[in-house]
């Protein structure tokens, strides 16, 4: 009995034992099967994340070397192989963005969007690119309207903050300089599109159209050359160099009349000239000088006058200017304004005794314009002859005698005081030649606070003059002392 049970226990132990081993058979056969059922999936994930990986590093490079189409084109292929690549997705809306290719980053933030619902980060760079593209329209718009500083903060404090790389920013912001005369800014501007694509015929315009405004017209030209080499037949690059040469002809031509001394031609150039671009400053104000200059060899005081005052309103420094604006005014007769510009003109240049001469020659002008003007009381012109003088005296004497002018005896009294001072000097050849050359002589002639008195010693302790007309005055019988006069 014992040992029929030994046996029995140990059958069912080895059945057992068969059993535990059948068991351990089938997992490791099981383990072997996963194995090598999911060994090429899990390679083909890693190897999916590893590719992945390495695009979005050759995107990264394409950016830093500005290549945003070959870019662009990486994540085209990358999201035709994998639509569910969210962040290809995510990477092509921000280069377009970058690029200011609004309605095609729209579209690829939305579409990242849908596969990463409630992203906050591509929410606000979507927010974003409405600021940008909202900012640019209102640029464009400001520029068409001439509010061209307001369209350049739009451009700079929005559009290339959010869209850096936009090249339609660049062009309007380097357009926008130009317009706010801002030219070596856009210089710089244009140079920067410029270093990325050095054959780009509207940076190539606008680059040479800044340097055409300093008056750099060799600079100008070498750049419109450059592009019209590119494209013979480009429209805006034709215009700007074919006009630059016109104006550089039409300088020259004036410049060499007037040098030549055939003035009135060389006015015509010069307006001709001026004609050409009147926003034109830099040149401007040149030739607006040159037409002065020669306007004062002409005697045209009044319009020498406009052109030197043109030359003064661009640079309020220009000493030949001021020099030449004084000549004018000495032509037109405005002493007080001639001596003012010159002595500008002395203050600024103290060295230019050629400046200094022609202040005196004002100064003088100036003191012979506050003395009285003999002349103009005879009536006569400064070249009449003692004889024309002397009939004139007699004519004005006889007309202001007193006793001819009952009714306004003191008034005629003093006009005939003045009419006699001015025959004491006139009538006096030694005195004449000394007033003439602007020496002062009316110290001396006897005008006291009551001017000159003809009349004896009764006010002045000057000359008595007799007078004597035929018939006497009517009237009177030399009543008041005026009797009998005599020449």
């Amino acid at each position: 009995m014992e040992i029929r049970m030994k046996l029995c226990g140990g059958g069912f132990d080895l059945l057992a034992w068969r059993g535990f081993m059948y068991t351990i058979f089938i997992l490791n056969f099981v383990f072997c099967c996963q194995l090598i059922l999911l060994q090429p999936l899990v390679a083909a994930t890693d190897a999916k994340s590893g590719d992945a990986a390495a695009l979005f590093e050759r995107v990264s490079q394409s950016i830093k070397v500005k290549k945003y189409s070959e870019a662009i084109a990486e994540l085209n292929s990358a999201i035709e192989a994998d639509p569910a690549l969210s962040e290809a997705y995510s990477h092509r809306a921000s280069i377009l963005r970058q690029i200011c290719r609004y309605d095609e980053s729209e579209e690829s933030y939305k579409k990242f969007l849908e596969l990463k619902p409630g992203n906050s980060a591509a929410e606000k760079e979507l927010s974003q690119l409405h600021q940008a593209q909202s900012a640019l329209n209102s640029a464009n718009d400001l520029f068409d309207s001439g509010d061209y500083t307001k369209a350049l903060e739009y451009i700079e404090k929005v559009v290339m903050v959010f869209s850096p790389a936009c090249s339609k920013a660049k062009f309007l912001k380097a357009r926008l300089l130009i317009a706010t005369k801002d030219y070596s800014s856009a210089i710089s501007e244009t140079g920067y599109i410029l270093k990325e694509d050095d054959d780009n015929l509207d940076a190539l315009l606008l680059r040479g159209r800044a340097y055409y405004y300093l008056a750099d017209h060799d600079v100008a030209i070498r750049h419109y050359q450059k592009g019209l080499r590119l494209d013979p037949e480009h429209v805006e690059l034709k215009k700007a160099y074919f006009a630059l040469k016109n104006l550089l002809k039409k300088t020259k031509s004036a410049e060499d009349n007037a040098s030549k001394g055939k003035l009135r031609l060389a006015v015509e150039e010069y307006k001709a000239a001026l004609a050409l671009d009147p926003i034109h400053s830099a040149h401007n104000v040149h030739l607006h000088l040159g037409l002065c200059k020669v306007l004062v060899k002409l005697g045209r005081g009044k319009d020498a006058l406009t052109s030197c005052t043109e030359v003064l309103d661009i640079d309020g420094d220009q000493v030949e200017a001021l020099v030449q604006r004084g000549e004018a005014k000495l032509l037109v007769e405005d002493w007080e304004g001639a001596v003012a510009d010159l002595k500008s003109a002395a203050e600024k240049s103290p060295q230019d005794m050629s400046v200094r001469e022609v202040l005196m020659k004002a100064e003088r002008s100036l003191k012979l314009s506050q003395r009285k003007d003999w002349y103009k009381i005879l009536g006569i012109s400064k070249t009449a002859s003692m004889s024309e003088i002397k009939k004139a005296y007699k004519k004005l004497a006889l007309q202001w005698h007193p006793d001819k002018n009952v009714d306004n005896r003191e008034a005629a009294e003093a006009k005939f005081r003045e009419i006699a001072a001015a025959y004491e000097v006139l009538g006096d050849e030694d005195k004449r030649t000394r007033y003439d050359s602007g020496e002062d002589i009316d110290e001396g002639m006897g005008m006291g606070g009551g001017g000159y008195n003809p009349f004896g010693g009764g006010g002045g302790g000057g000359q008595q003059y007799t007078f004597h007309f035929e018939g006497g005055f009517p009237g009177g019988g030399g009543g008041g002392g005026f009797g009998g006069f005599h020449f």
